[in-house]
């Protein structure tokens, strides 16, 4: 991951962003320590704002579009990088669990050790069912999990807590799942305390979907750009403001992106 001063203000600009432009670039992420993030409509809204979440999502190793308005807008404004698909984080998950199940398959046959894949996040249930699912569907590696305690702002002992567990464990590979920004703006500030060596993927919702205890859109609807207004329906309550009032800025920002002068917030 790119290091950064304190002090220095950096600007998300979705056309200056350098993102992960297809499925199969996935699987061709190097070994070693590496940090993946997502960026949605929503994430670039809350990065103009908050100017760590922004810090996180700029100096993580590779990102990647995980909505249709990201690869369409990357699109109309000529971006540096033009997206040839949305790559959600579910595809991100599938990828690298297949790939370290096969690892662990050839691990077991040379010396009977599994990888270990840790899941920090979420509550006792959906890490239990997670647990559960794991073991029928991925055979070859051991899974570990820690659900952290449930509070907008953890304290400097919740921290060490965190870090402690998952340098104990050493995973091979490590999923966080806590929501944006506060998963991303995580693993951002504590990057250089975690003794670690693996992929790090910052998925949130997929801890659900995998789970089972939150569904995806149906196929079609995602093939049509429709996910967002599935998910609205599910959860109105929840989700209105990011969408009913996030959409239209969305567009709003990518107008100021293509017409207008950098404007820093």
């Amino acid at each position: 991951m790119v290091t950064d001063s304190p002090n220095h203000q950096l600007t998300l600009r979705l056309r200056h962003l350098k993102l992960v432009e297809s499925r199969a670039s996935l699987e061709k992420i190097p070994p070693g320590k590496v940090l993946i993030n997502t960026i949605n409509a929503n994430s670039y809204n809350t990065a103009q704002k908050d100017q760590e979440f922004a810090k996180a999502l700029l100096l993580g190793d590779y990102l990647i579009p995980d909505g249709a308005s990201i690869v369409k807008a990357c699109r109309w404004l000529r971006a540096d990088s033009r997206p040839k698909e949305r790559i959600a984080g579910w595809d991100l998950f599938k990828i690298e669990m297949d790939l370290i199940n096969k690892k662990g398959e050839k691990q077991v046959a040379e010396n009977g050790e599994k990888p270990i894949v840790m899941f920090m996040g979420s509550s006792e249930k959906t890490l239990s069912l997670i647990q559960e699912h794991c073991r029928k569907e991925y055979p070859y590696i051991r899974v570990e999990v820690y659900s952290p305690p449930y509070k907008p702002q953890f304290s400097t002992e919740d921290n060490r807590v965190i870090i402690d567990k998952i340098n104990h464990i050493r995973p091979d590979l490590l999923w966080i799942g806590m929501t944006a920004p506060k998963q991303e703006k995580w693993a951002y500030q504590h990057w250089d305390e975690l003794n670690i060596n693996c992929h790090v993927g910052t998925i949130g919702a997929v801890f659900d979907f995998y789970a089972g205890s939150a569904k995806r859109a149906p196929q079609w609807i995602q093939e049509n750009s429709l996910e967002w207004l599935y998910r609205l329906m599910k959860e109105p309550r929840r989700l209105w403001r990011r969408y009913i009032l996030g959409n239209p800025l969305f567009l709003w920002n990518m107008a100021k992106e293509k017409w207008g002068k950098t404007i820093q917030e």
